[in-house]
Formats: structure tokens, sequence, C-alpha cells
């Protein structure tokens, strides 16, 4: 999962995002399936997440965040990196009154560089009920130094709501910032999370989006150096993704691993993500 968007995309636990705590207000990821999106965005709610300050702190603002080992860049079920170790980091700044920056960032270990990935985010949430949240925000994605990714550079508009911790759904307005097409893409995410004993839980989601770019992108196999372009032309104009896995939360640690899902289009086109993807982070 790339910080993600699946593993995409994105690292909650029992002081992060999940959690059945109602007495600590929290932000909604804009898209849910943390493994559909980039690492990045999951990273950055996972700082967002610690960021809120609870009612003994109702005057105070919060600096938190989180740095993570991951396997591959993901980016809703897409590939964005080949699978190889990518360094990641997030911090952000919450205040009381429901307002939340963040910015993140991933790169490769073996180049850094390559494969890499920026984004910032700006989000406020409310609280509907002891039982609902919700959240509305904008994030921008960049990809500086990774050419063959310049493509998905977009902003991105949504908003979430999400029931006692357990299960958020999430709508979100695509515009890409490359190129000539600016036309809004649609998604929508679902997200679910079940606490279990000795600090695990279950986490599962599924997503559907509209594809982003047609034509060729890719990146330089392990070995041979070479760049082997994916045909997204190939793929219909919207396509599912998902994931399903086990987490294990301990105070500052996290660790995750995930098994990945992507329509057969997206498989069939080589653009999806590796099979599984693992994670290791530690917030601060």
């Amino acid at each position: 999962m790339s910080i993600g968007r699946e593993p995409g995309g994105r690292l909650e636990g029992s002081r992060h995002l999940r959690g059945n705590r109602r007495d600590t207000p929290r932000p909604i990821p804009n898209r849910p399936c943390r493994q559909g999106r980039t690492w990045c965005v999951a990273l950055l709610l996972t700082a967002l997440g610690t960021s809120f300050p609870g009612p003994s702190r109702a005057q105070s603002s919060n600096l938190s965040g989180t740095v993570a080992l991951s396997s591959q860049l993901v980016d809703r079920g897409l590939a964005i990196s080949p699978v190889t170790p990518i360094v990641q980091g997030a911090v952000s700044w919450a205040s009381s009154s429901g307002w939340a920056l963040g910015l993140s960032a991933a790169t490769q270990t073996r180049s850094p560089g390559n494969d890499s990935e920026a984004l910032a985010q700006v989000a406020h949430y409310w609280s509907l009920s002891d039982d609902w949240r919700m959240q509305a925000g904008l994030v921008y994605y960049t990809y500086p130094d990774n050419a063959r990714a310049h493509a998905f550079e977009r902003v991105e508009t949504g908003v979430s709501w999400l029931y006692r911790d357990v299960l958020t759904f999430g709508l979100s307005a695509i515009t890409l910032t490359q190129g000539h097409d600016h036309q809004p893409r649609g998604a929508a995410d679902v997200d679910f999370h079940w606490p279990l004993p000795q600090h695990l839980a279950l986490s599962a989601g599924l997503g559907v989006s509209q594809t982003l770019v047609g034509g060729a992108y890719g990146y330089p196999g392990a070995y041979e150096g070479q760049l082997y372009p994916y045909h997204l032309a190939r793929v219909r104009s919207y396509y599912g993704y998902g994931h399903f896995g086990l987490v294990w939360a301990y105070e500052a640690w996290r660790v995750e691993l995930d098994r990945m899902v992507t329509d057969p289009d997206i498989r069939r086109s080589g653009v999806a993500a590796a099979p599984w993807v693992a994670t290791l982070s530690w917030s601060f």
C-alpha cells in the first residue's frame, strides 16, 4: 500500500484514526479505503488523527507526525512504484475548532527521489452526534522527479462520514492538473475496521473510481532498467479496487498486511498493485 490510496493507499490504530473512543474528535479520510489510496494519504490521515485534541485539551492545538516503511506506492489500486522499500513521512497540525493541515511525502529507499510522491491537505471536521462524524477536505497530489506519474497529479475535494470509528463512507471529486483534460472525475469508497483482541484489528475496504488517465505510463524494470509502459487506454472508464487485511497496533507502533484486489481489466493491463502490501509505521 502506498501511504495510500490502497496500501494504498491508508494507518490507523488505537490512538490514531480507529478505535471506539467517541470522546475524542478525529478526522475522517476524504476517501476511506486506505489501501485504495496512496500511503502518503494514509500516513497523513494517521497524523491528522493523532492531532485532534480531546476534551481535556479543548483550547489547544496539536502537532504530530508519522514515519513508515512500505513495500509499494499504490494509488486506488494502481501501482505508482515497483515493489521496493518506500520510506514515507507525514506531519500535521490540528486545532480544537476542527481545522487540520498536513504535509506528506514518500520515496524509494534504494534510489531516493525515484517514484516520489508528495501531498498537502486541508480539512475540517464536524461532530454530528455521539455516533456520527463528518469531514470535508481538499488534497493536492504531486510527483516530483517522477515523470512517469506526472499524469496523476491532481486536486481532490471530498466529503466523508464515519460511524463509530467502524464504518466510513466517502465521495471524492478529482481534477487533474497536468495535460489538457481537466474534466472532473468521481470516486466513492467504503471502509470497515473492526478491533480484535491482542491489539489486532480487521481492515477492509472497497472503492470505485473513474479512470484518471488514458494512454501509457510505467516505471523501470527492477533489473533491466527499461521502461515498461502500462496501457490504461485498454481499461474502461471506471474500475473497482479494494483490500482486506490484518492490523497490529500498540502505542506508537503499527504493522499492517493487506491483500489487494482490483478490477480484472486493471490486472490484465498490468497496472494493478502487488497482491500483498505491508507497512510498518511509528507515530509521534
